[in-house]
């Protein structure tokens, strides 16, 4: 690895622009994975509603006034970890001296977490939810005069299949917020509280809270997806970060990383994904 050595360098170290995960409010870890890498859920029928008989008529093979007697079914939907990833780096002692302690372990370790770490958790729950989304009509170009109007489909559709209307999500890349930013038909909220905009949120419409994320972390034409966080379960059953002092046969810091991570999208809550592909202009 090639060190650059500090000479009349100022001490300071020109770190990249990162953007903090909003995953967490896409999402949910309402499973359990401690002790466990799989986890099944049980998913169960309902029966249909009849007309109550008052003469007691027969109905199905099962005589009965309130219909035909069925069972119910109990399937299972498993989901396991599949992501199990790491990473390690050394710094010998004469590299962090002569670079003015600009290579010191600690700060090192948060900026992989910050520049590697997260991006790649982003970007791979991301991609589950849009290949797991309920809804996905077919691409369009989204301008500033039908923008509004496929979100407004995108509600109804989530109104149709009875999604919660609380804590739901319009995730965009910015090239999309930009033409929502030109629509005459939209008019954000932007005066919302702090807490929420501390998080991640920039604007409110019509009952969404809207999040803009970049464009390097979401699939290729990635036009607006509308969410609800009870859809997709995120776990990270496991997340270590060591640093190792002066270990045998290295004379420095040996920094080693392991997340253990997946992303599922629950099959009866597909419908509480709705994903619009941005069609390239040619």
């Amino acid at each position: 690895m090639a060190i650059e050595l500090a000479t009349k360098f100022a001490p300071y170290v020109d770190e990249k622009f990162t953007t903090e995960s909003k995953k967490s409010m896409l999402t949910n870890q309402d499973f359990d994975f401690v002790n466990a890498r799989t986890v099944k859920i049980y998913k169960i029928s309902t029966s249909e509603m009849n007309d109550y008989d008052r003469n007691g008529a027969k109905s199905g093979e099962q005589w009965s006034r309130y219909g035909a007697v069925k069972d119910l079914d109990a399937t299972t939907e498993t989901m396991t970890l599949k992501k199990d990833r790491s990473f390690t780096f050394v710094i010998d002692k004469m590299d962090n001296d002569e670079t003015v302690n600009q290579l010191e372990a600690a700060a090192a370790l948060e900026r992989q977490t910050r520049e590697v770490v997260i991006p790649e958790v982003d970007t791979y729950t991301y991609g589950i939810m849009v290949a797991g989304a309920g809804t996905k009509p077919v691409a369009k170009t989204l301008t500033p005069e039908n923008i509004y109007d496929e979100i407004l489909a995108g509600s109804e559709t989530l109104d149709t299949a009875e999604v919660p209307e609380t804590d739901r999500y319009l995730v965009v890349s910015p090239k999309v917020y930009a033409v929502m930013k030109k629509s005459k038909d939209i008019l954000m909220e932007t005066d919302i509280a702090q807490e929420i905009k501390a998080k991640g949120v920039i604007a409110e419409l019509d009952g969404f809270k809207v999040i803009k994320v970049p464009v390097n972390r979401v699939p290729e034409n990635f036009g607006f997806m509308l969410v609800h966080p009870s859809a997709t379960v995120a776990p990270t059953k496991l997340e270590e970060y060591k640093i190792h002092q002066d270990p045998p046969g290295i004379s420095g810091s040996l920094v080693e990383g392991r997340i253990c991570y997946d992303a599922f999208v629950l099959e009866n809550k597909t419908k509480a994904i709705y994903y619009q592909e941005n069609k390239a202009t040619e």
